[in-house]
């Protein structure tokens, strides 16, 4: 089963959080724009990305399970 990242761009406010936890996988910029590096990360990336999800302020991460 694979897996991508999903913002919701309304809720983001470019805090930082998911960049800080999985920064191979998030990058914010200076005016708080967040850009997602890859938006089906490797399988080693999870547990990176699981926290970013869990401590992202505006709960602006989602993880979509691809049943592919």
């Amino acid at each position: 089963m694979s897996w991508r990242i999903m913002v919701d761009r309304d809720l983001c406010q470019g805090h930082g959080v998911c960049e800080s936890e999985a920064p191979g996988e998030f990058k914010v910029s200076k005016a708080g724009v967040l850009t997602i590096l890859r938006e089906a990360p490797l399988a080693g990336g999870r547990a990176a990305v699981d926290a970013a999800v869990k401590y992202c302020p505006t709960h602006a991460l989602t993880i979509v399970e691809d049943d592919t």
